[in-house]
This record gives structure tokens, C-alpha cells and sequence, in this order.
């Protein structure tokens, strides 16, 4: 990251944000209802940069987007910081281009919108520092896992993920991803195999942590230190969690400014979807919302 780029107290959640095991969007924007707008910058060439940031041995990829370069003195975007899931890296998960296929980059979408866009590879996650985030939206999220059938089926193999801290991550195992919720029509087939070309040039195992976390340890989420306005998105489709259990969390959270949002014929990964775009009007709307009146 560059060291005059000043994040205040927007500052990327130390330990990567809240959340296991799902797609999240972090939006650190209390100025995006005007400068989202007031940018007008779909016009403009996006702009990408690399960073690359260290946890102790570990090297980790950072990757932002944005119209045009940042220039000094002007007024920053509102930032926009998005943290993948448990099988895919930051790029395959929101800037992944389908040839032929249309828009697949969540990052190009947000960059038009007027925002600084960031992700990055996770080692780990953690809920730490919650105050330092203005909205969040919480996609394909796993709170419990009561009565989802794809938590029912890594909690059978527990054992094996304890006992190993690498799993395979194959083109089988990426082409399951977009089947084994029963609605592959939820999907164009070509993303698995534009996630596969991407993906295993770095190999066929991943780590084992999230999936262990979240067959033996659900929940690590307490939706009561959750602080911000969130806005919770759900597949109808997705086996990774069910409505009931999510609208517990939902119902739990301390911050009145609050919406749940389910897409239709869409099952784990909204932004790999046919209904894509209905995660990006949905995300849109909700981090651009005016800020509340409190009495």
C-alpha cells in the first residue's frame, strides 16, 4: 500500500474483517452517498495497481482498482475493501474475466461506480476492530450452519481436516462449487473453467482452516459486536446456510440500520450468478444509502 495514502479511520480490518467461509464486502464509505455520485466517473479508463503486504513469513497480494491513477491533494473515493471466500484467491473471486461472457469483475463494476476498489489474499480471518467499518455487506454468509446440507457434509469429515492442514482444491472440486447445490442452471459453465485456468496455475491444495472452522467451530461470529449498518445477501439456492439460520443473526444485530436480501435461482456464489447483477444493485444501493437521522 502505498505510504501517503491515508485510510484514517477507514483503515483495512486488521486480521482481513468479519466473517468466515463467505464472500464479504467491507465498505469503508461514510462520503459514498456523495462522492459515489458526485464522481461521475464511468466514463473514465480503470485503473489497477499491486501491493503486496507481509503476516510474519507470509507474503500476501494485494490488487485495487479505480478510474483513473490517485493524484495528490485530491479528495479520496470512498473505498470500497472486498474479502473472498474459502476456496478461491482475491482475483478469481472479484475480477475474473469470462471471455465472452459479459462483466464478471465485481472490482470493474464498483470502480465505475466511483469507488477506490481493494481486495487481497487472507491468511485467516478475524473479527477485531468492528468500529473501523461504515457499512458491510455480508454475502453467502455462514452463521450456524443449522440444517445446511454442505455443512452437513464437512462436518463428516472433521477428522480429515484436523489431521491435515491442506485440502484438494482440483478443477473437479472448482466445477463442484457450481453443482452441488442442485441449480447448476444458476450458472454459465464457462466460470468454472475461467476460475479453473486462473486458479491451478498455483496448485491443487488450499488451506484446510476455514473448512475445519466451519465443520467443528460455527459459529465465530457474534452478530452483537457486529456495529455497523449491514446488509445481509443470501442465494436461495445456497447449501451453505438456510434462511432461518441467517435471520438469527439478522435478528441479532445491534444497529437498526439493518436489510436481508435474497436473490432468486441463485445458490453459493452470487457474483459468479446468471443474477449477478442483482448482487451489485442490491450492494450498491445499500453503501450509497443516506446516512440515518438518529433523534
Amino acid at each position: 500500500m502505498p505510504p501517503d495514502y491515508a485510510l484514517a479511520r477507514r483503515a483495512i480490518l486488521k486480521g482481513a474483517s468479519l466473517g468466515v467461509g463467505a464472500g464479504l464486502v467491507s465498505a469503508f464509505a461514510a462520503q459514498a452517498q456523495t462522492s459515489a455520485e458526485a464522481a461521475q466517473a464511468g466514463d473514465g479508463a480503470i485503473w489497477s495497481a499491486e501491493y503486496w503486504a507481509k503476516k510474519g513469513d507470509v507474503a500476501l497480494n494485494l490488487w485495487r482498482k479505480r478510474i483513473g491513477a490517485p493524484k495528490a491533494g485530491e479528495p479520496p473515493l470512498p473505498l470500497l475493501f472486498l474479502v473472498h471466500g474459502s476456496s478461491n484467491s482475491a482475483r478469481s473471486s472479484y475480477d475474473l474475466t469470462v471471455p465472452g461472457k459479459g462483466e464478471y469483475s465485481l472490482m470493474n463494476v464498483f470502480a465505475r461506480y466511483g469507488y477506490d476498489v481493494w481486495t487481497m489474499d487472507h491468511d485467516g480471518y478475524a473479527q477485531v476492530e468492528p468500529d473501523r467499518v461504515d457499512r458491510l455487506v455480508l454475502v453467502a454468509f455462514t452463521y450456524k450452519g443449522r440444517g445446511a446440507p454442505e455443512i452437513g457434509k464437512r462436518a463428516k469429515q472433521v477428522e480429515f481436516y484436523r489431521n491435515n492442514n491442506r485440502r484438494k482444491r482440483d478443477a473437479a472440486m472448482i466445477r463442484s462449487i457450481f453443482t452441488r447445490d442442485g441449480h447448476a442452471s444458476s450458472y454459465d459453465m464457462a466460470v468454472p473453467e475461467a476460475i479453473i485456468a486462473v486458479e491451478l496455475k498455483f496448485g491443487e491444495e488450499v488451506p484446510t482452516g476455514t473448512y475445519l472452522d466451519m465443520a467443528a467451530n460455527l459459529p465465530l461470529v457474534d452478530p452483537k459486536k457486529v456495529l455497523a449498518p449491514v446488509l445481509m445477501i443470501r442465494g436461495i439456492h445456497d447449501g451453505n446456510s438456510t434462511t432461518a439460520d441467517l435471520i438469527d443473526f439478522f435478528q441479532q444485530l445491534p444497529n437498526g440500520d439493518r436489510q436481508f436480501v435474497i436473490l432468486p435461482h441463485t445458490a453459493h456464489s452470487p457474483g459468479y450468478s446468471n443474477n449477478r447483477h442483482l448482487l451489485w444493485y442490491a450492494t450498491r444501493n445499500f453503501l450509497a444509502a443516506p446516512a440515518a437521522v438518529a433523534s
